[in-house]
């Protein structure tokens, strides 16, 4: 199947490793044009490289999306860069530190709305104008399973990112009409960094090795095995096409059947 999305712009946070990367790579994969952003310009130069290995086109944007000071200017660099303004959105963030609901101080729910929610609405908020001018365009946000299947331990990842899919929800409908899908992307257990930590995290918590962790995980998994990062990009490229043109304010799970509920 052509995705058509040869020759389209792409902004890609989190690029320099994990999911970030592996959707680089599935967009550049299809012909897309990516700008890789992130804070480590050694990571997102080691994405560049991997992405031209595979012959695909790929440029560099050190961007701390969580800095709102530069966020005109980066996009204006972007735009350079990209030779044309952002068709292709993929929203991306580091997730909060594990942490009960209860007791927090507010400070640090503070601060981690500031990370994790602000940054997402002020880079799309800047991005719609030209796709709205275009009448085309993909903003597609990660979350986690934790939005629909709450992780214990992980409560401000489950709320915060729980605000996220609102928001892309509500902005979906108000943008259908223009020619721009808006959807969310719901990640199961992913062979990521992101996931080796949380396992190793629990595995402090409760008093057992990882391996007995990821014994446990794996046999929740209906698929019994972590997702690959290449299975996640490529679904994420697959949201971002003209094919996916009728799907939007969707949440779309990539976790092997791992969730429960319907």
């Amino acid at each position: 199947m052509n995705l058509e999305l040869t020759g389209k712009r792409a902004l890609v946070f989190g690029a320099g490793s994990g999911l970030g990367r592996a959707v680089a790579l599935s967009l550049a994969a299809e012909g897309a044009h990516v700008l890789c952003a992130g804070r480590t310009a050694e990571k997102l130069q080691e994405t560049v490289r991997l992405v031209e290995e595979a012959k695909g086109r790929a440029s560099a944007l050190v961007w701390d999306v969580t800095d709102p000071e530069v966020l005109e200017d980066r996009l204006t660099q972007a735009k350079h860069v990209l030779n044309g303004s952002v068709q292709v959105l993929f929203n991306n963030g580091g997730g909060p530190p594990p942490s009960l609901a209860q007791g927090q101080p507010r400070e640090t729910w503070a601060a981690q709305y500031r990370n994790l929610v602000a940054p997402v609405i002020a880079v799309t908020d800047l991005v719609l104008p030209d796709m709205k001018a275009e009448g085309w365009g993909r903003v597609i946000t990660n979350t986690s399973s934790g939005v629909i299947a709450p992780i214990p331990n992980l409560a401000m990842s489950n709320s915060l990112r729980g605000a996220l899919v609102g928001w892309s929800k509500t902005l979906a409908s108000e943008v259908a009409a223009q020619g721009i899908t808006v959807n969310i992307v719901i990640p199961g257990r992913i062979a990521t960094e992101r996931t080796d930590f949380l396992d190793a995290s629990r595995a402090a918590r409760e008093g057992v090795s990882v391996e007995e962790v990821r014994a446990k995980s794996l046999a929740s998994i209906p698929a019994r095995r972590y997702g690959e990062l290449r299975e996640y990009g490529d679904v994420v490229a697959f949201l971002a096409s003209t094919r996916a043109s009728y799907i939007t304010g969707s949440m779309v799970r990539i976790d092997g059947g791992a969730i429960s509920s319907v």
